[in-house]
């Protein structure tokens, strides 16, 4: 076992830049653990990361990887490594970096944790990065709590599907602001209001106590439909102005009594614990919207970039 199949790309630019090609099988290094990846979704900051949108974190040298997120069984583990044994299956995320787009990835025991037993690793795939930054977004950050009001923009993708059902869990009102196509869609998860994002300006929208936004774009509006004492808590950031984005983000954290959070995820292995269990307990369930072969991670870029995505889009490779 030398090398292995990896989705590539020897250049920045749009989906069709993605191949896959074979790299050498990733050296374990002592305390690692060895992962035999079954599974990866697509997400957000993988376009971002091929279309060169971050190059100054991911530089110039090529060919580069893709994929934040997998699941798996383990390959190789050491013995010092206490519960985890060849054989068990697991999930996590990288970390800052990419590659899990592949047919091994070493990882470090915190950067993942067994996965739910009820579910398949291909539906899984769908989870560890969507349901540890909802997890951290509302519980974490915002605080979210029975009775109140939460609001998610995006409600049908990837971090919003999940955010729907964490929000249904927690006890809280949910409303989704989606696309009038996905709205059945998100009722389904269990929102109790669907709000058509193209026939609801921001600026007329209701006030909530919570408002969970994953596009990253009109922070300011968004701000302005809080409740007294209401936090907004965002993923993202507008990455056509970035520093205009980030500069307000920041901004309002400072000087907003602290009711605009943003944060950048790097989940370690007890959220991902806690992950398995809202899914084995029923309170969550994997949404996938299309499985991909490793063959066709550019059609499945291209998928996500087109929009109008319910859940995620996943890599199989066993």
């Amino acid at each position: 076992m030398n090398d292995m199949r990896a989705a590539l790309h020897d250049s920045y630019g749009p989906p069709e830049v993605l191949y896959e090609g074979r790299v050498p099988v990733p050296v374990r290094k002592p305390g690692e653990v060895l992962v035999r990846v079954h599974a990866a979704s697509v997400n957000g900051g993988d376009l971002y990361g091929r279309a060169g949108k971050v190059r100054l974190v991911t530089g110039r040298r090529f060919p580069q990887r893709t994929g934040l997120d997998f699941t798996g069984e383990v390959a190789e583990v050491d013995a010092s490594v206490p519960g985890l044994r060849v054989g068990d299956r697991v999930w996590g995320i990288l970390g800052r970096s990419f590659g899990s787009a592949a047919e091994y990835v070493a990882v470090r025991p915190r950067q993942i944790a067994y996965a739910p037993g009820n579910v398949t690793l291909t539906e899984a795939a769908s989870l560890p990065a969507g349901g540890t930054t909802s997890l951290t977004a509302l519980r974490d950050k915002a605080g979210l709590r029975a009775g109140e009001r939460l609001l998610v923009r995006g409600a049908s993708g990837g971090v919003g599907s999940v955010a729907v059902q964490l929000g249904k869990a927690f006890g809280a009102h949910v409303t989704g602001l989606v696309s009038a196509k996905n709205a059945d869609f998100v009722r389904e998860l269990g929102a109790d209001e669907v709000l058509d994002h193209r026939a609801t300006p921001l600026a007329k929208l209701d006030r909530y106590d919570v408002i969970m936004d994953t596009v990253g774009t009109e922070h300011r509006l968004l701000r302005n439909r809080l409740a007294p004492g209401g936090r907004l808590v965002s993923i993202a950031f507008d990455i056509d102005h970035p520093v205009r984005s980030i500069g307000y983000l920041l901004g309002s954290a400072v000087h907003g009594r602290q009711r605009v959070r943003f944060f950048s995820g790097n989940p370690k292995h007890d959220l991902f614990a806690e992950l398995t269990a809202y899914v084995e307990r029923g309170d969550l369930r994997p949404v996938v919207d299309t499985v991909h072969p490793l063959a066709g991670i550019a059609a499945a870029h291209r998928a996500l970039e087109a929009g109008g995505v319910r859940g995620k889009h996943v890599i199989q490779l066993v």
